[in-house]
């Protein structure tokens, strides 16, 4: 994992010269006589990991001096529309977004395409849109280290539970497919038995603490892994757990590594987290965006290309790391300081 920390570092580092070199070229933050103004769209703050990607938006707007103006949606489609309305209406130069569902949001895209602004999607992909550029995570690779995870951990014959994220969500959908590239082949060997399968919606604790509670019902608590989409899902599928008596005898994946999360690891209460330092995307993205304003998009960093139904978006993949009680303190607290020792205690 030190190989692949590394190559993010460098990743974030060629947005950072490429920016620095252009400002001191003449560019920081101004088109023209007018000052760059981003407009940006998330879909909510009730993750720790939204609260720190827009703070890290925030504090590198500032840094680059341009403007941003961010706007909450709290998981609400019609919500999201209005902002985004609003933000074209004060006459943005970019647009971040990240959609509350994946679908919804294309008529949004093409509101701004129609007044010439430029989309970034930010985490969470638009689909059947046309989209300029999109800065993610490897989300398929987060499910595959949750799938791996999970049968490395439990015995052969163990009765799962696998859940995944909001249906409206592109992102849950990707993990999914990650997780059950890792677990399909070993339910058709008779390795494991899935012995529930649902969608969380809208990501919520309490609605995977049901799933939990109904499956741990239906199979008379005999359940030995669960997996779960993220931290949050997590905390619900071990609420379910407690009323048990099964919390910390139960294998349970997680995403996001949220302090809680973190602290239900080395209680030994949750197996395991993935990390995906959202500030990293958040600083790509308002460099990006600030290149776009500029129109000076040559250098930018692509990955790869996703497709989103109607094109191939050119895309900058950041890989994630696995976190577990081995190595929690060391990843998040020492080495990259996403987390102070007094958050985990």
């Amino acid at each position: 994992m030190k190989r692949i920390r590394s190559k993010v570092l460098v990743l974030v580092s060629v947005f950072i010269i490429g920016i620095t070199g252009f400002a001191a070229a003449g560019g920081g933050g101004e088109k023209g006589e007018k000052k760059v103004t981003i407009g940006v769209s998330l879909p909510t703050q009730r993750e720790d990991i939204w609260v720190k990607g827009k703070e890290a938006m925030e504090a590198e707007a500032k840094r680059l001096g341009v403007d941003v103006k961010i706007m909450l949606a709290d998981a609400n489609v019609a919500e999201q529309a209005s902002q985004v309305e609003n933000l074209l209406s004060q006459g943005i130069d970019v647009l971040i977004l990240a959609p509350v569902d994946s679908d919804a949001v294309s008529t949004l895209v093409d509101k701004a395409k129609d007044d010439n602004v430029p989309v970034i999607n930010f985490a969470r992909l638009a689909n059947n849109c046309d989209v300029d550029y999109y800065i993610t995570f490897d989300n398929v690779m987060v499910g595959e280290l949750q799938g791996e995870y999970l049968l490395n951990n439990i015995p052969d014959g163990s009765n799962i539970i696998v859940m995944s994220g909001a249906p409206t969500d592109n992102l849950a959908g990707l993990f999914k497919r990650g997780a059950m590239n890792k677990i399909t082949p070993a339910a058709n060997a008779g390795k494991v038995k899935i012995v529930a399968e649902q969608a969380v919606e809208n990501w919520l604790p309490e609605n995977a603490m049901k799933i939990v509670e109904n499956a741990l019902t239906q199979n008379r608590n005999n359940i030995q892994g669960i997996l779960a989409p993220n931290d949050g899902t997590a905390g619900g599928a071990i609420q379910a757990l407690d009323a048990q008596g099964l919390k910390g005898k139960v294998v349970v994946t997680g995403q996001d590594s949220e302090a809680a999360a973190v602290r239900r690891i080395l209680a030994g209460e949750q197996s395991m987290t993935i990390f995906k330092d959202i500030r990293e995307l958040a600083i790509a993205s308002i460099q990006a965006a600030n290149k776009y304003a500029l129109k000076d998009t040559q250098g930018l960093e692509v990955s790869g290309t996703t497709n989103n139904g109607r094109m191939d978006v050119p895309t900058l993949f950041i890989p994630p790391t696995i976190i577990t009680k081995d190595n929690a303190v060391d990843v998040l607290v020492r080495s990259s300081g996403y987390l102070k020792e007094s958050d985990i205690r």
